[in-house]
This record gives C-alpha cells, sequence and structure tokens, in this order.
C-alpha cells in the first residue's frame, strides 16, 4: 500500500511507489487506483465500489505525490486547475550530462505511438503533435551525473524523459529514451505538488524527497532543494 500523506472528504494525496501503474493497464498488474478504492472501502465500510477520480498521472516508473478527487464535484474542480497554473507540479530528476544552460525552457512537438507506448519529438505540423513546455534548473553536478528540478508547464506522457533525451541529457535509467542497460529505477519523482483545495479554496503545497536508496540520488544533497 502507497503512503498516504493526507485524507479529507473531498480529496486524497499519496506517495505513488516507483514501477506500479497508477490505473490498469494491459500487464493486468496491481495498480495505484485499485488498491486506493480498495483502501476507502475498507475505511469507511462502503457497499461496493467506491468513487476515487484520476484526475493527473505518473508513467509507471516514475515515484512521487498524485492527488485523488473523492467526489465527482472535486474532481472536476482539479481537472480545471490543471489548465491553469494554480496546480503545479515540481519534478527532480538526475539526468546523463550536464545541460548546455543552468536553466532554460524546452518547447518540443511530442507525438505518441499507441502502439509500441512510446513518444517521439515530431514537427509542429504532424498530425497528432502536442506542444510540450517545460522548465527546468540546474542544481547540482556530481561527475558525470545533474540534477534538475523540473516545472512542467504540459501534461503530456513520457513528456520529461523524451525532452531530456532530445538534448541529450536522457534520465538516469532511462531504458526506452536514454538506451540504458543499468539495472536500476527510473531517476524521475515528482517532487512537490501545489494545488488549491477544490472545495475550500485553501492553497496547498506538498513536498516529498525522492527515496534515496536509489543510487542514482544518493551523492544529491535533496532535502536542502526542496
Amino acid at each position: 500500500m502507497c503512503n498516504i500523506i493526507y485524507e479529507d472528504n473531498q480529496i486524497l494525496v499519496v506517495v505513488k511507489p516507483k514501477n506500479i501503474p497508477v490505473q490498469k493497464d494491459n500487464s493486468e498488474d496491481d495498480d495505484l487506483l485499485s488498491q486506493l478504492k480498495e483502501y476507502l472501502v475498507k475505511k469507511y465500510n462502503k457497499q461496493g465500489n467506491a468513487y476515487l477520480g484520476l484526475v493527473h498521472r505518473l508513467d509507471r516508473p516514475t515515484g512521487g505525490i498524485m492527488v485523488f478527487a473523492k467526489t465527482s464535484k472535486s474532481a472536476g474542480r482539479l481537472c480545471e486547475q490543471i489548465k491553469t497554473d494554480d496546480f503545479q507540479k515540481t519534478y527532480f530528476a538526475v539526468v546523463s550530462g550536464t545541460p548546455r544552460q543552468k536553466q532554460a525552457t524546452l518547447i518540443n512537438y511530442l507525438k505518441k505511438d499507441e502502439k509500441n507506448n512510446i513518444v517521439k519529438v515530431c514537427p509542429q505540423y504532424e498530425d497528432g503533435a502536442k506542444q510540450a513546455i517545460l522548465h527546468y534548473q540546474i542544481l547540482e553536478t556530481l561527475g558525470d551525473r545533474t540534477l534538475v528540478k523540473i516545472n512542467l508547464q504540459t501534461g503530456r506522457s513520457h513528456q520529461i524523459r523524451v525532452q531530456f533525451a532530445a538534448i541529450g541529457c536522457p534520465v538516469v535509467n532511462d531504458v526506452k529514451y536514454g538506451l540504458s542497460t543499468q539495472r536500476g529505477n527510473l531517476a524521475l519523482w515528482a517532487s512537490v505538488l501545489s494545488f488549491t483545495h477544490p472545495v475550500t479554496k485553501q492553497k496547498l503545497t506538498f513536498k516529498v524527497a525522492p527515496e534515496v536508496d536509489d543510487k542514482a540520488w544518493q551523492n544529491f544533497n535533496l532535502e536542502k532543494f526542496l
């Protein structure tokens, strides 16, 4: 079961473990959404299924903070926030090499191959192309690896992984986009989530550092940058 860090009658904020799908996929592996629904059924002694709205996603190998909606009203309001700056997601990543600029905005057009579950950079006017924008800042460089902080402006599938691979700095241990043969978890973590509570209108911010048991993170002072 994942770590639940906040819960009220409208939302559920959790730390998604690495390497678990957010919702059921073709693998039929145990998924986070089903786990959380089962948790709600047991905790509140519900009859039948519990409602839990999925308002944003993380890639299967990516861990970190997520918010789920416990009512349809809250789900709708959170989805509306995602279209604005009210819903902010910050990631930490360890990338191979060092990006040329200390901080910059990456803008690409991405297209997903649904059959093979892979995303590629493509021309702007290609059919199915979607704009992807992120802002990054280099926090620390140690040898041939760099710790970066990333703020997503858009939320495309595999976006961070594809955009950093496109500048020659793939995320460490990314076997899909970095051609990595190393064993280890993907060095990408959803560290900070900030949004307005859908009912109380209070601004909420949650922060969780990456799990330092992964070798990719161990030499960086993560807490300093949260």
